[in-house]
């Protein structure tokens, strides 16, 4: 698999973030510095979030991914679009009800001109370990299955 990665674009507060590769944990702070520097935006009007290079995708991403959602019904009044190519990816979307969060769509997306990576930002032990309990805990608010699914690991988080 190939290391994942972060890239992004926006143009008149259109934001669009590109997950390459196997998307681990160790992004979790990229993602979450970037997704607060698009809500700082004066000109934030919508998200897209573009999975179809994805690999794979660990369920802290995923639950910095659901946060995201959440943010922008809350904030803004609309659910940002994901797209999926991979049908083992769809599948895991679907098992963590992000149908609810995010309108999904299981196609390529338009492809920005501007697209660029994110330098990877890297943080104390301690601060992703509170991303990674931060993120699953959303992923845990979002069903009884997906709490029962984290249980084990969040008890092993907080207590470890």
């Amino acid at each position: 698999m190939q290391e994942g990665k972060i890239l992004a674009a926006s143009h008149n507060g259109a934001y669009v973030i590109r997950m390459v590769g196997d998307v681990r944990l160790t992004l979790c702070t990229t993602i979450d510095e970037y997704i607060q520097k698009m809500f700082a935006d004066p000109q934030f009007a919508s998200v897209w979030v573009d999975l179809c290079d994805a690999e794979g995708i660990d369920s802290t991403t995923l639950g910095l991914l659901a946060k995201l959602a959440l943010q922008v019904e809350e904030r803004f009044g609309f659910k940002p679009a994901i797209y999926s190519c991979e049908p083992g990816i769809n599948r895991l979307l679907r098992s963590m009800g992000f149908q609810h969060l995010f309108e999904l769509h299981e196609e390529a997306c338009a492809n920005p001109e501007e697209i660029r990576e994110i330098p990877q930002i890297e943080d104390s032990e301690a601060a992703v370990k509170e991303k990674v309990i931060e993120a699953h805990r959303v992923l845990m608010g979002l069903s009884e299955e997906n709490r029962v699914r984290f249980k084990d690991l969040m008890s092993a988080l907080e207590h470890g």
